[in-house]
């Protein structure tokens, strides 16, 4: 399939791009942090993503969404990187629309119109240790009347602070390390025995930190076949790895089109600080690297429809190259804007912030460096 965007795909871009633009730029989320807002996203931006159809994108019709695909999820997580913009989109409307798909068809009918139409936030709870590893999950759920009880930890939920449910992979059967055994529920916020706590990173966006004593569900909560949930939380990792490529590729992108504006503009030695060759090196090299990511992101958002089987190795490629030219982007960036930019007065330490996190969160490029590895047979 040619790495081009069709003429609606653009007009999505186009449209995403001068509503965030407008509505939440980088000013929006600095605004956040200085008020220290307890949520870290505004409710009533959300509603009107709701309202262009965003909250749905990835929303079977039949429960009020658009259904359009990862093409255009990723386009949308795209904009949104390149203005920073704080919301639930990946967490929600992508990864958890993705696993409750996969669900019965009550868990479908319960959840999926509420996502749909923006009044429902759904995160996914899936890390247990300071680095992603989900075959490592440990948190026990085990039978208990008609249901399941569970105990464990959770950290570094995406968006799970104040979140409606959350989507939890359990151990059911074997040991931390086996893909089979893993099974994943469905856990309404006030659960008696869950407690979830804001954890504030550098990147000041939502995560959560969620502990579950003696947590009872019941048999309905249950989403996808037990001890064989794996399937279903790598189909949304995939989904929510392959948009934290494209909004990494967008923050990427803002940050060389802000440095190449200032080096046009700074003055050194009475001369313009672009004409110096060795920038104009650094500046090539880094225009050529974002261009490959480019390339890799609208691949693995393409493979999703056109190549399911395929969608995981390139997620895991996008993800692993789209953080590691991020964190060249920002690098560069902060460089190149000299001393003031390691200053809060200038919006490039937000995005190297931002792209920090991104590119940890959902498995860093040694994880998806391994893992592409090991789907390739190595």
């Amino acid at each position: 399939m040619a790495l081009v965007l069709n003429e609606e795909e653009e007009m999505l871009r186009d449209s995403a791009r001068g509503f965030l633009a407008e509505k939440a730029p980088v000013s929006a989320l600095r605004a956040l942090r200085d008020s220290r807002d307890p949520l870290g996203w505004s409710r009533s931006l959300w509603r009107e993503m709701a309202g262009m159809g965003w909250t749905g994108i990835l929303v079977p019709e039949e429960f009020g969404g658009m259904d359009y695909g990862m093409v255009g999820a990723g386009l949308i997580a795209q904009e949104m990187g390149r203005n920073l913009t704080a919301s639930p989109f990946i967490a929600t409307a992508i990864m958890a629309a993705t696993a409750l798909r996969e669900g019965s068809d009550e868990i479908r009918k319960k959840w999926l119109p509420g996502i749909a139409a923006g009044d429902t936030i759904m995160a996914l709870a899936v890390d247990e240790g300071i680095k992603h590893d989900p075959a490592k999950t440990a948190l026990a759920a085990r039978p208990h009347g008609n249901g399941y009880r569970l105990n464990g930890t959770k950290g570094y939920i995406i968006d799970g602070w104040d979140a409606d449910a959350l989507i939890v992979a359990a151990r059911t059967s074997g040991d931390p390390g086996d893909k089979k055994g893993i099974s994943l529920f469905v856990v309404e916020n006030g659960a008696q025995g869950l407690a979830t706590e804001r954890t504030i990173l550098l990147d000041s966006r939502n995560y959560a930190a969620a502990t579950f004593e003696d947590v009872d569900v019941a048999g309905d909560a249950l989403l996808g076949p037990l001890d064989g949930g794996w399937d279903v939380l790598e189909g949304a990792l995939n989904a929510g790895r392959a948009a934290l490529a494209a909004e990494m590729l967008g923050a990427s992108e803002r940050s060389f089109e802000m440095t190449m504006d200032y080096i046009k503009e700074r003055k050194q030695f009475g001369v313009h600080v672009g004409s110096f060759q060795g920038l104009q090196h650094r500046a090539a090299h880094l225009y050529s690297e974002i261009e490959l990511v480019k390339s890799a992101v609208l691949s693995a958002l393409q493979m999703f429809a056109t190549a399911p089987q395929m969608a995981g190795a390139a997620a895991a490629l996008a993800k692993a190259k789209a953080g590691e030219v991020g964190v060249l982007a920002a690098n560069e960036a902060v460089q190149m804007h000299g001393g003031i930019g390691m200053t809060d007065e200038y919006d490039i330490g937000f995005y190297m912030k931002r792209i920090r996190a991104a590119q940890e969160l959902l498995g860093d490029y040694a994880f998806h460096a391994d893992r592409l590895a090991t789907l390739r047979g190595f």
